[in-house]
């Protein structure tokens, strides 16, 4: 009773969640959401602001990856926050800054960011939901030759996403 295409035998093309996004464009198609956004739904700005909050209260002893206790509540927050939409992904993004060699930071950045991996895991978001990815040195914010900049440039980031 609906007028399709010949691709699906005349049938109308599939949008399993009828957000307005057809399944082959759909970057979440059992998930309603934005076009604009692929066809997943739009993180909160709420939400978001919680992540980035939590990010910038991200410590570790210097120049190791091990992960200080201050960091705690932050990250706990962050797991309540994927505890109660389970549809949500984040990426752990570790960044240093110059002051050793790039093969070095690259590893650091690896070891910190799979550190706060391991974190959220322990306090029970599934493993498959977090990607850690380490970017060493490669990505500033800010200028390398003070120490204010190379401070900021020595991060994680926390990004959400569906």
């Amino acid at each position: 009773t609906v007028a399709g295409v010949a691709k699906y035998q005349g049938c109308p093309i599939p949008d399993r969640d009828g957000d307005g996004v057809n399944d082959e464009e759909d970057k979440c198609p059992d998930l309603a959401g934005d076009r604009a956004n692929n066809g997943c739904p739009l993180v909160k700005e709420e939400v978001k602001k919680r992540a980035a909050y939590a990010a910038s209260h991200i410590y570790f002893a210097t120049a190791s990856y091990t992960l200080l206790k201050k960091s705690n509540k932050g990250l706990d927050d962050v797991v309540n926050l994927m505890k109660a939409d389970h549809d949500l992904h984040l990426s752990v993004d570790g960044h240093t800054d110059i002051t050793v060699k790039p093969e070095k930071n690259q590893l650091l950045s690896q070891r910190r960011a799979d550190e706060v991996k391991k974190y959220l895991v322990s306090k029970g978001v599934e493993e498959n939901r977090v990607v850690a990815t380490g970017y060493g040195q490669t990505n500033p914010v800010a200028d390398n030759k003070t120490a204010a900049g190379r401070a900021r440039n020595r991060r994680v980031e926390l990004k959400l996403a569906y």
